[in-house]
């Protein structure tokens, strides 16, 4: 091989290299810059939206700070065996959340699901804080008609990692977590493998911290083909040794359809009794 050639396949070489570290980088960035989109899926409601449900519920408009305003749907049952402050997951609106939570109070609870800033009619900047904030604001609100161990801690996909900070932090009746994750930054470890993402995330919610200073019962449901929070990011709370915890492996469940089983059904039924 000549030099020239020689010449020729470095300068090519070194474009290829540079032209790598330049989409990595990029890409690096975009995940910094646009985390929020990809984290939060929200979908908005006009300010005059109707709600319709099969029970009776009222609609809140909690005001948490001075520019956040959090939507809220309060359904109310008779004689309710207690009340449930519901955390969703990352799409969507109260319009999907509120029909999802029926189910419980089909079993004759109160539930209080509020939908997070920039979702549906709820209003404020998004920061960690600020969702723990209103997390808070919400359980206090709930204190003002009921008794602490009348409530129960519910968290789906996202929302778990709210509902553990909060039981984390109050002495709620139990906490339950559906397709929970160890943290934010496990899974997108998961994902985004190439990436060094811890120094990226401005979002934690460490679950793992703070389901160790809990004092409530835990139980956590999570499915074998769960492809949005990986089933092992969930198992890995259950190797907290934590002695009030209660993991429930469903078979062939994924992340949006645990409900589809009996597994499901029958620890809902248990726990809820």
């Amino acid at each position: 091989m000549s030099f020239t050639h020689q010449k020729k396949l470095r300068k090519r070489l070194r474009r290829i290299i540079i032209t790598l570290l330049g989409l990595y980088v990029m890409i690096g960035s975009l995940l910094y810059f646009f985390q929020e989109k990809i984290l939060f899926l929200p979908t908005t409601l006009e300010q005059n939206y109707q709600y319709s449900f099969d029970y009776p519920f009222e609609e809140l408009f909690l005001k948490t700070e001075k520019d956040a305003i959090i939507n809220a749907l309060h359904f109310k049952v008779d004689n309710p065996k207690g009340v449930i402050l519901y955390f969703h997951g990352n799409a969507g609106d109260l319009s999907r959340w509120g029909k999802i939570t029926e189910y419980f109070v089909d079993k004759n609870y109160d539930i209080l699901v509020i939908d997070y800033r920039t979702y549906g009619k709820s209003t404020g900047r998004l920061s960690e804080a600020a969702i723990y904030n209103d997390a808070k604001y919400c359980y206090d609100y709930l204190l003002k008609h009921y008794s602490e161990k009348e409530i129960t801690l519910y968290g789906r996909s996202l929302g778990t990692g709210i509902a553990s900070y909060l039981a984390s932090n109050n002495n709620p009746k139990q906490l339950i977590l559906e397709t929970p994750y160890y943290s934010i930054l496990d899974v997108a470890k998961h994902r985004f493998p190439m990436f060094p993402v811890k120094p990226l995330l401005k979002y934690r919610f460490p679950t793992h911290q703070y389901l160790p200073k809990t004092n409530c019962p835990i139980t956590i449901l999570h499915g074998t083909d769960d492809n949005v929070v990986p089933y092992s990011s969930g198992k890995k709370l259950s190797e907290l040794n934590i002695e009030k915890l209660n993991f429930i492996t469903i078979e062939n469940g994924d992340h949006n359809n645990l409900i589809e089983f009996d597994a499901y059904h029958n620890t809902i039924e248990s726990i809820l009794k």
